[in-house]
């Protein structure tokens, strides 16, 4: 056997299922992964083809507010049931991201649910969602409401569907989501 068959699964590749959201409100490239639970908690990060980790891209600041009167910083959960939190729409921004190129992608929601958190450690240390996006560098965590949890994934792309995405991207261009604004 090969040292790399005897390898464990990681922690995700275990117990979570990876869903994609693919070219997030028609912008070329800006691919979103919602990591689902058995639980049914979803984590919110960054597929590995969106452009923020193409191309060495280093990134100036995330903002999670959305505007004047909304912060998702501001959300706060309580008891078993999570009350309080908001509740978002699958097109709902989670934060603006801004490179160092001053180029700034919105990350979305993707599901409908309620925001248990968001991740702040990717505020002190931006690089974690450069490094580990699926873990660490996670942007939010969300809970769909128990009778929308099986069918929250009908809009989304299993990993095989999403790499044939990708390869159908680079076989029409050699470098497609490199140097997307």
């Amino acid at each position: 056997m090969e040292e790399a068959d005897k390898k464990a699964p990681s922690v995700i590749d275990r117990y979570y299922t990876r869903w994609y959201k693919t070219d997030m409100k028609g912008k070329p490239c800006e691919d979103h992964c919602i990591l689902q639970h058995s639980n049914r908690i979803c984590v919110i990060t960054l597929a590995e083809s969106h452009p923020i980790l193409q191309n060495g891209r280093k990134i100036k600041s995330i903002n999670y507010r959305i505007s004047d009167g909304c912060s998702r910083l501001n959300n706060k959960v309580s008891g078993k049931s999570k009350r309080g939190g908001q509740f978002l729409t699958e097109f709902a921004p989670l934060c603006r991201i801004t490179c160092t190129d001053n180029i700034e992608y919105t990350i979305f929601s993707c599901i409908r649910g309620r925001l248990l958190e968001v991740n702040e450690d990717i505020l002190k240390q931006p690089d974690l969602l450069l490094e580990k996006p699926s873990t660490e560098g996670y942007i939010a965590v969300i809970l769909p409401k128990l009778e929308e949890s099986k069918s929250i994934t009908s809009g989304l792309l299993t990993r095989e569907q999403y790499e044939e995405v990708v390869s159908k991207r680079t076989a029409h261009q050699p470098k497609p989501c490199r140097d997307q604004p």
